[in-house]
């Protein structure tokens, strides 16, 4: 299913898992996300302490920016599939997860339907998501605020500490 704009459209994606080998899953779940997103910019893989439930493994997390030519609800069908093919299920809301995907920005999409929210409502409170963003793509700017993605990290640092630390 094409996208609205008829051409390729930006996107920003947050990945996280810390259920088995999420390094791999993390690099593999990448790999599927290349049959729809392509020019991809990755991120590092950054190891993270869980913030809503505290009392579980910690997250590898990473982001990756690219182009693609699907809708918002054909991309977030695609991720469910890539999530449940890496053993995603969804019992505990913030409990361990074997790979969670979320999409942060599509372009400059502001959506607020019952399957989907784009701008993602959480990224801004997020460092996991935030610290790769940034370092792959400093200039990319929040639909909704018109501020870069480093300026609200900055922001961000200054209410938030949660641990997030580059491996």
């Amino acid at each position: 299913m094409k996208n609205s704009f008829n051409k390729p459209t930006n996107v920003a994606l947050s990945l996280g898992s810390n259920v088995g080998d999420s390094k791999n899953t993390i690099k593999e779940s990448i790999a599927e996300l290349s049959q729809v997103v392509s020019d991809m910019k990755v991120s590092s893989l950054y190891r993270t302490e869980p913030v809503q439930m505290r009392y579980q493994p910690d997250f590898i997390n990473a982001a990756v920016v690219g182009k693609t030519d699907i809708s918002p609800i054909a991309l977030l069908r695609y991720i469910n599939i890539v999530e449940k093919k890496f053993g995603r299920v969804r019992e505990i809301k913030f409990g361990p997860r074997t790979l969670d995907i979320d999409i942060i920005f599509f372009g400059d999409a502001i959506l607020d339907e019952d399957r989907i929210r784009i701008p993602h409502p959480e990224f801004r409170k997020r460092l996991f998501v935030l610290i790769p963003l940034c370092e792959i793509c400093p200039d990319l700017k929040d639909p909704e605020t018109g501020k870069r993605i480093c300026e609200i990290l900055e922001e961000a640092k200054k209410k938030f500490r949660d641990s997030v630390e580059k491996i």
